[in-house]
């Protein structure tokens, strides 16, 4: 078989899209073993550990496994403890986890018992009507499980004895967890085929999100606010545009960093990242009124970095004088060089000034993010490629391209194969000619190498 027919005989399944994992939040007063359990979850040490109250300042997820099951966890810690309103202020910490989680893992110091904190939690935890597993935790041999028994008083079904710090009973207390999480959605919810397709509004605070979605659905559907950050958690709304409905999920504001986040704010982002990983394409508005942030350029490298198709909103248009456009377009330029690909629209949320240019920009990057290049002409491409401009030559060697083939879509993913290592210049020409020749627009596109060794003569 030659090197062509090789590549013909390549045929890698499309890649479908998975659900993102449910979130369980671990809740409970201070040093009852949060972070600790965390470690034990994970079978690794990542949650900072200290015999002392308080030590988790920053809310922090982890990506965690049992039984083949995928779910991130949130160790809610941070709770500075205080003579007065400690309760009320552990309380206001659960409601923030319970809004944001699928189900919550309710940790108790067994041998201190139940205490007024605690019961503050879980009277929040009962109202809140979502999965709760109860851990009693510190139940370090078996003279101590008639302490988890006396747990039973707070109303939250059978407490689970465990102990973080040894291991005991945490494979019972993570099975309960998995049981109490939803059944996984089906892999085709995820996939391109079947439902509306689906659609992520994302954007730093105040960018004008919810005012775009009230726009679009033709009534105030969504709170909007000049205070930057009004939404919380991201809206799934139906809407009929262009003879066609799509799913638009408006997402709160993402802010710097997670770690720098506060209450809300964590979790707001949190629920970001998860409304991205079920999209299929991200619509990121920009202020246009006002100069490229960091934020701006680091929501458009995670769309990137994700896989999704793009579309680049450029909002409060109406603001937008002659001076500012010349620096704008300067602005493009210099910043976004590495999204030059994706659609743009220039729109006013406010006024609804080029909102119907909103879909085409969609179904253009839609398509491009499903396109596919049969394997005979990515193969002729490649060819006339390297014979027009090979790879320099680096140390007496010049690597070529053997052959190439289309691993995947959604995003494109090409695999090329080669006879040495490929600088990354030398790739992002190769890119670069692959949306010339086949358009690809509002799609990354990944390349990976794969370099054929040798073969030693006998």
């Amino acid at each position: 078989m030659s090197e062509f027919q090789h590549a013909e005989a390549i045929d890698v399944a499309v890649e479908h899209d998975v659900a993102p994992p449910p979130v369980v939040a671990i809740v409970g007063r201070p040093n009852v073993g949060k972070s600790t359990l965390v470690n034990r979850i994970l079978g690794r040490r990542e949650a900072v550990v200290e015999d002392v109250p308080g030590v988790t300042r920053d809310r922090v997820a982890y990506d965690a496994t049992w039984s083949g099951r995928r779910f991130t966890v949130v160790d809610t810690g941070g709770w500075e403890p205080n003579a007065e309103g400690l309760a009320a202020a552990v309380a206001d910490q659960a409601r923030l986890a319970v809004d944001a989680a699928d189900a919550v893992l309710f940790v108790v110091d067994a041998t201190v018992g139940s205490t007024d904190t605690d019961e503050a939690v879980a009277d929040v935890l009962r109202r809140a009507k979502k999965p709760v597993v109860l851990a009693a935790n510190k139940v370090d041999d078996a003279r101590a499980e008639a302490d988890a028994t006396a747990l039973w008083s707070l109303g939250l079904g059978e407490p689970l004895p465990v102990s973080a710090l040894h291991g005991r009973g945490s494979g019972d207390l993570l099975d309960a967890v998995l049981e109490a999480l939803p059944e996984e959605a089906p892999p085709e919810a995820y996939g391109a085929a079947g439902g509306p397709r689906r659609i992520a509004l994302l954007g730093r605070p105040n960018v004008g999100k919810s005012s775009l979605l009230n726009k679009l659905a033709g009534e105030n559907r969504v709170v909007v606010d000049s205070v930057a950050g009004t939404t919380r958690d991201p809206v799934d709304e139906l809407i009929e545009l262009g003879g066609e409905t799509w799913r638009f999920i408006d997402t709160a504001g993402i802010r710097r960093r997670v770690r720098e986040s506060q209450g809300a704010d964590f979790y707001a982002t949190l629920r970001t990242r998860s409304a991205l990983e079920r999209s299929e394409v991200a619509v990121v508005l920009v202020d246009a009124s006002e100069p490229l942030t960091e934020q701006d350029l680091r929501i458009i490298s995670m769309v990137i970095e994700s896989g999704r198709a793009l579309v680049l909103a450029y909002n409060k248009w109406d603001l937008v004088d002659e001076e500012r456009r010349h620096f704008l377009d300067r602005e493009i330029d210099r910043q976004l060089h590495h999204a030059r690909w994706a659609p743009r629209v220039n729109i006013s949320a406010r006024t609804g000034r080029h909102v119907e240019k909103l879909v085409p920009a969609i179904e253009t990057a839609l398509a491009g993010w499903g396109e596919r290049v049969p394997t005979g002409r990515l193969n002729s491409f490649i060819t006339d490629l390297v014979a027009a401009r090979p790879h320099p030559v680096r140390g007496g060697k010049q690597p070529k391209i053997l052959f190439a083939t289309q691993a995947s879509v959604q995003p494109p993913k090409f695999v090329l194969f080669t006879s040495g290592f490929l600088e990354a210049g030398y790739r992002r020409f190769v890119e670069r000619r692959l949306r010339e020749d086949f358009g690809f627009e509002g799609t990354p596109i990944e390349i990976s190498m794969k370099i054929r060794e040798k073969r030693q003569r006998k």
